[in-house]
C-alpha cells in the first residue's frame, strides 16, 4: 500500500529541520513540505487553507476554535519559544525607563492578536500592573493581510487602536518619533510584514529591558513558563480520513527535535573535555527547554487560553480538549 501523502508548511527552524530534510520521517506519511515565513504561513492557512498540515499560530488557532471555525485540530508540537516581553524596544527620548512607563504611549505592533504580542501583553500586566487598555496601539499589517480578518478580530471596546498607514511600518514610525515603542518587531522579508529599518543600530532606539537574558530568567524562574507561540495543526478533513496519521507525525515531530537536542549535547563534549563548563551545570544539557506534549506544558498552555479571554481575544476561556487531538492529550 502506497504511503499517505500530506503537503505540510513550516518555519526554517532548527527543531523541524530533520523533517524539512528528510533524515527524520513519518512512518506511513510522505509528506510534501514548503518552507515559509510565519508570517505569510499563517495568513495563507487561516484565509485559504492550502496546507494539510502546518505550523498555526496559538493565539488565532484559540480565537478560530472560539469563533466557530473547526477547519483544524491541533497538535502539541511547540516549534516556536521565546521570552517575547524582553524583545520590546523603546525610543530613548520617549521617558520610558521601565515597563511602568509605557503607560499612555503609543505602541506598535504587527498584529494585535498575534500569540507573541498575548504573551506580552499578559506579562505586562501580571508582572507589571499594566493592561492593554492603557497603552495606544498602532497596528502595523493591513485589514487584507492580517490573521484578525480571518478570525474576525475587533478591537475590544474601549481599546486605544489604530492601524498603521499603509506607506508607513513600525520600524518608520518609531525612527521618526510617530510611536514611542514597538512590542514586537519584525523587518524579515514576507508578503505580510513591512517593516525594513534595522532598529538595533539605531541609537535613538533601545531595548525596554537593560538585561534582557536576565528578566527572562527571573520570569521564568518565577512562572516556569517558556512561552510558545506555534503549534502545529492538521486539516480536519485529513484527521478524520485518517486518525492513525496524526500520532505517527507527531512522534516525527518529536524524534527530529530529539536529534537535534542530542546534537546540541555532543557538539558541548569539546566544552566538557576543557572544563569550559562547570562541572556543576553539566547536568543542565539533559533538560529539554522544548518539550511537546499537553501534559508538560498544560500550565503554560492554560495560562495562554486565559489570557486570550483575558485580553478581549476569545469570548470565553477554551478548554485544551477542544484545541488538541485527543489522543494526544496525555503525551
Amino acid at each position: 500500500m502506497a504511503n499517505l501523502k500530506l503537503s505540510m508548511c513550516l518555519s526554517d527552524n532548527p527543531r523541524t529541520r530533520p523533517l524539512r530534510e528528510g533524515s527524520v520521517r513519518a512512518d506511513g506519511v510522505d509528506l510534501v513540505i514548503s518552507t515559509v515565513h510565519p508570517s505569510e504561513m499563517f495568513w495563507r492557512q487561516l484565509h485559504f487553507s492550502e496546507f494539510d498540515i502546518s505550523e498555526m499560530s496559538c493565539s488565532s488557532l484559540l480565537m478560530a476554535i472560539a469563533g466557530g471555525d473547526k477547519r483544524w485540530v491541533g497538535i502539541p508540537v511547540f516549534t516556536s519559544r521565546r521570552f517575547f516581553h524582553t524583545g520590546i524596544m523603546v525610543r530613548a527620548d520617549a521617558g520610558i525607563d521601565r515597563p511602568e512607563d509605557l503607560r499612555d504611549k503609543r505602541v506598535g505592533v504587527p498584529e494585535y492578536q498575534q500569540t507573541a504580542a498575548l504573551w506580552c501583553r499578559a506579562v505586562l500586566q501580571h508582572e507589571f500592573g499594566l493592561t492593554a487598555f492603557d497603552l495606544d496601539w498602532y497596528m502595523e499589517r493591513t485589514e487584507a493581510l492580517s490573521h484578525g480578518s480571518a478570525t474576525r478580530f475587533t478591537p475590544p471596546e474601549r481599546l486605544r487602536f489604530q492601524r498603521i498607514p499603509e506607506q508607513e511600518n513600525i520600524g518608520s514610525m518609531l525612527v521618526a518619533g510617530r510611536i514611542d515603542a514597538s512590542l514586537f518587531y519584525l523587518n524579515e522579508a514576507n508578503l505580510v510584514d513591512r517593516s525594513t529599518v534595522d532598529l538595533e543600530s539605531r541609537p535613538e532606539i533601545r531595548p525596554l529591558f537593560p538585561d534582557p537574558v536576565g528578566e527572562g530568567v527571573r520570569y521564568y524562574r518565577k512562572t516556569g513558563f517558556y512561552p510558545m507561540n506555534h503549534c502545529v495543526v492538521f486539516r480536519r478533513d485529513v484527521v478524520e480520513s485518517n486518525p492513525w496519521a496524526v500520532l505517527n507525525v507527531f512522534k516525527a515531530f518529536n524524534e527530529g527535535k530529539n536529534l537535534v537536542h542530542r546534537q546540541i549535547i555532543e557538539s558541548a563534549g569539546a566544552y566538557f573535555e576543557l572544563d569550559l563548563i562547570p562541572r556543576d551545570k553539566q547536568g543542565a544539557l539533559d533538560f529539554d527547554p522544548y518539550p511537546y506534549g499537553v501534559k508538560s506544558n498544560r500550565a503554560a498552555l492554560e495560562a495562554l487560553a486565559r489570557y486570550s479571554h483575558e485580553q478581549g481575544l476569545t469570548p470565553r476561556i477554551l478548554d485544551l480538549e477542544e484545541v488538541f487531538y485527543a489522543p494526544t492529550l496525555d503525551l
